[in-house]
């Protein structure tokens, strides 16, 4: 596919992306073999799913993502059948397939992931040149997803200044090196979960109060504007050079079955909001909605619309006041 050469809103990089095999077995058995039902096949990894949820929410999304040999093809026939704007990067090596297993006898979810392959340096320059071209043409990109193994460390914080070069605003949800040099940037929003924020304040983020000081560090060290970072089942703090703002997570509709897209389903809702635009804390409320929704489902899938917006109207979303933790 040639470079995008119109406006996008949203614009998503997946540096290492999977296609997820999604099954359901009764119960995982040590010896034998566990019978089951085949679920999902389809495109996965934080960038291609933030583009799925923009889509589930009515927006549009170019996702762009690398893609290799045998496995990268039937990755690209996945998006196509699905109807998701993409631009693949060609790389030599196979992209990784993943797999998770829905065990119905416990309500709980396996998600077994490869580390996927090893990127040349010129296929690092491929990405980052077609990511300067992407970002001419968006208002919001999104980075989002594990890194590749031997990634340079500097790669993101590379992105981060394509992105702000080009005048777009930056999302990123990353994690390990990745982060720690983009942090010498500054980008529009960062998000962290509970184990990249413990890593940065040195405990571990217990509850809202956590979370607020996550996010003051992230602010003092002008590596944002705005920041987020979320509290598993409480929700999340979206922080600004104004203040906190906890948004407390609503009562689920079911029990939790799978967290493996809920970051991509809060970044995604964020960002379409933020498109249709929403202030950050309150497309935020949005985040946490479609993050609740998401966990209810099993395997890789993520939320419907209706249950998102039926969510997020039960949320509260107050300012950060003394002693917040959950």
């Amino acid at each position: 596919m040639d470079p995008i050469t119109h406006p996008v809103p949203i614009a998503t990089f997946t540096i290492n992306p999977t296609v997820d095999l999604s099954v359901e077995v009764e119960c995982l058995r040590p010896e034998g073999k566990s019978r089951a039902r085949l679920c999902s096949i389809s495109g996965g990894g934080g960038g291609l799913n933030v583009a799925r949820g923009v889509r589930r929410l009515g927006g549009t999304a170019l996702a762009l993502h690398t893609a290799g040999r045998e496995v990268g093809a039937r990755l690209n026939r996945l998006l196509d059948d699905e109807g998701i704007a993409h631009l693949p990067i060609e790389i030599g090596e196979d992209t990784r397939e993943a797999f998770v297993v829905a065990e119905r006898e416990s309500g709980r979810s396996y998600h077994v992931v490869p580390a996927g392959p090893t990127l040349s340096a010129a296929e690092e320059r491929q990405c980052l040149e077609m990511i300067a071209e992407t970002v001419r043409h968006c208002d919001y990109f999104v980075l989002s997803g594990s890194a590749t193994p031997g990634l340079s460390a500097g790669f993101g914080a590379a992105v981060a200044r394509e992105v702000a070069a080009a005048g777009a605003a930056l999302i990123a949800d990353i994690a390990g090196t990745q982060l720690t040099t983009m942090l010498a940037e500054r980008v529009f929003l960062l998000r962290l979960d509970r184990v990249e924020a413990a890593a940065l304040i040195g405990r571990p983020i217990a509850g809202y109060d956590d979370a607020c000081a996550a996010n003051a560090l992230l602010l003092e060290r002008g590596a944002c504007e705005y920041a987020i970072t979320t509290v598993g089942a409480l929700g999340a703090v979206c922080s600004d050079s104004g203040g906190h703002q906890v948004i407390a997570a609503p009562a689920l509709t079911a029990p939790p079955r799978s967290d493996a897209c809920a970051g991509d389903s809060l970044v995604a809702a964020i960002t379409q909001r933020l498109t249709e635009g929403a202030e950050v804390a309150q497309a935020c409320v949005l985040g946490v909605a479609a993050a609740a929704a998401t966990v209810t489902l099993p395997g890789t899938d993520v939320f419907e619309s209706a249950t998102v917006e039926k969510l997020a109207a039960q949320i509260r979303s107050v300012p950060a006041t003394g002693s917040t933790t959950g």
